[in-house]
């Protein structure tokens, strides 16, 4: 066995730490997602999705191939370990994994011009935080216009880290 010093950067995660606690990020990992999608060049915008969009599986048409999008996704999945916020939006551009059209594409790429606005976000435990868990809840109730399915969630807090999140359809 031999002792490699204090973890630093371990499968995309890069943890720094002082006396305030502990920063864990996925920036390079990020920069490495935009190169892929050709968007280090792209404008960034504010939000994550635009309030109006509202996908279907049938609108616009459908992509040749689907393998970048597919792979975009997928590395957007493992970029929620340290982005909680990417969460929702992600399990929206999901669900047309399978069968992506034009406007399921557009929807990716406006989360990709909000990554790189804030490449730099990541996740804080504080040393200074209580041990005091919290939980929140929150149902979409037949929310989703395709098939009048609920979203449900829940997030758990010790003190003020985040530790666990969850949203199923």
């Amino acid at each position: 066995m031999k002792d490699l010093g204090t973890l630093n950067y371990f499968l995309g995660l890069e943890i720094s730490h002082d006396s305030s606690g502990y920063f864990l990020s996925q920036a390079k990992y990020a920069s490495n997602l935009l190169t892929r999608a050709a968007l280090t060049d792209c404008k960034t915008v504010s939000t994550l999705i635009d309030p109006q969009t509202r996908l279907t599986p049938l609108d616009g048409t459908l992509l040749p191939d689907a393998t970048l999008y597919q792979q975009l996704v997928g590395s957007l999945i493992y970029l929620t370990v340290t982005r909680p916020n990417l969460s929702y939006v992600v399990h929206i551009v999901s669900q047309y994994m399978s069968a992506p059209h034009t406007p399921h594409y557009d929807a990716l790429l406006h989360i990709f011009r909000y990554l790189k606005g804030t490449l730099f976000h990541g996740l804080h435990y504080s040393s200074l935080s209580s041990l005091k868990p919290h939980a929140y809840s929150d149902v979409d109730w037949a929310g989703n216009p395709t098939n009048r399915r609920s979203t449900t969630g829940f997030c758990f807090f010790l003190g003020d880290s985040l530790i666990s999140l969850r949203s199923k359809k």
